[in-house]
């Protein structure tokens, strides 16, 4: 699977500008994700406020759940520089570079309402951040790099949390957490240099003309489509059986088969996201090669048998070549399949709408996440952790057996924007 010709096409793809710009936009992206999350709370925990002020500000994150409320306005309106959608990524990220600043500059234990309204502005527009850049790569991405597109910027938007999360965490007890702040909203430069450099789509897209074609078109475009129901059901459940297991995965390591804190840092978190990051790079070569619909069965077929991994540690018990095993296999083809599953919502959006019909997407493949999380404790409680792994992987055949019956579909959805890139 992995020759070396599918290396040297890995590395050739990499010096395409377009995948150049994904990749350190995907790093824009992810950057300020945990600054109002984990690490924040690492903030707030340190200054002393209360247990109950810090999970309030749990609710700061809220935007990336709404983000489809305003993605019509991305849609409607451009800016009078960078094109449509390039104008709008470079605001976004200079007022994220302003807010994390001065977020740097307060006292979450003697101002914490000043900390949350400004935690909300950075989460409000880091969310929007998202929608452009969403629509952004959909857009300029040809075909046959949707794959590679999305794959490296899942790479990027890994290391960017990695960086803005452990990392800052790392940095605030040598520099003080104002710095560290400072130091994080210097590196959202990076976002607005590839910005700069980045090209615009080769298709001219005409945008919608009213904002009620703006609101209502993406709804009336998909849904005139035969099998828009079908795709929609395909969106909630290709990854639902990775989204089961992953609910647990972490409190199985330490209390299931007892493994330190440390030791799930260092392999699940270290070597798991150098997997997850290998997996989506390699998965997006392969779909160029492969084709949407080989991908999708072929990545998902690894997503579904990876989960009994986990079934098999359970049954060994503490076993540390089990569990490397476990978490490199579980991470290489969570990302695969990751990369193809984002190629797919890529190719289902229409690029009159492409704001609105991505982040609609992208919020329902969350449904199976949210839905799943919840009982998913019950259920070791009730049948083990042996039993739990192997119906994750149950959980995984409905969206496989769904995609297997739309091969043809699927496999037309692709020639057809093989053929718009064509003419």
């Amino acid at each position: 699977m992995f020759n070396n010709e599918a290396i040297a096409t890995t590395i050739k793809s990499l010096c395409n500008r377009r995948i150049g710009v994904i990749s350190l936009l995907g790093f824009s992206s992810g950057l300020p994700l945990a600054l109002t999350g984990g690490t924040l709370q690492a903030w707030m925990t340190v200054e002393g406020v209360s247990l109950s002020t810090i999970g309030i500000f749990s609710m700061v994150g809220l935007p990336y759940t709404l983000k489809f409320l305003w993605s019509p306005l991305v849609d409607r309106f451009s800016l009078p520089f960078l094109g449509r959608r390039r104008g709008w990524v470079l605001v976004f990220q200079i007022l994220l570079m302003f807010l994390i600043a001065a977020i740097s500059t307060s006292a979450p234990l003697s101002a914490p309402l000043m900390v949350a309204i400004l935690a909300l502005m950075i989460s409000f527009t880091s969310a929007s951040q998202d929608i452009v850049i969403d629509a952004y790569r959909t857009d300029v991405l040809l075909e046959r790099e949707r794959g590679l597109g999305a794959a490296v910027y899942i790479t990027g938007y890994r290391i960017a949390m990695l960086v803005s999360g452990a990392m800052a965490l790392i940095l605030s007890e040598y520099l003080g957490w104002r710095l560290t702040y400072m130091i994080m909203a210097g590196l959202m430069a990076i976002g607005v240099l590839a910005t700069l450099w980045g090209l615009e789509p080769e298709e001219k897209v005409i945008p919608p003309r009213t904002m009620e074609e703006a609101i209502g078109g993406p709804f009336k475009e998909f849904f005139s489509r035969k099998s828009a129901w079908v795709f929609l059901s395909l969106i909630i459940l290709y990854k639902l059986g990775d989204a089961f297991a992953g609910t647990l995965t972490m409190s199985f390591l330490i209390r299931g088969v007892e493994f330190s804190v440390g030791e799930v840092g260092t392999i699940n978190k270290g070597m798991g996201l150098a997997a997850t990051i290998i997996g989506a790079i390699f998965g997006g070569t392969l779909m160029s090669r492969w084709g949407l619909y080989r991908s999708m069965m072929i990545f998902g077929i690894l997503q579904a048998v990876s989960n009994l991994s986990f079934m098999v540690l359970a049954a060994v018990g503490k076993s540390y070549p089990m569990m490397v095993s476990a978490v490199a296999f579980e991470n290489l083809a969570g990302g695969m399949g990751t990369a193809a599953f984002v190629g797919f919502l890529m190719t289902l959006c229409d690029h009159r709408f492409t704001a609105t019909q991505f982040a609609l997407f992208s919020a329902l493949a969350s449904i199976g996440r949210v839905f799943v999380g919840p009982p998913s404790g019950f259920l070791v409680e009730e049948v083990g952790w042996i039993i739990f792994f192997f119906i994750t992987f149950l959980a995984a055949l409905p969206g496989l057996i769904l995609l297997r019956t739309m091969k043809e579909t699927v496999q037309g959805l692709e020639h057809e924007n093989n053929s718009i890139n064509d003419s």
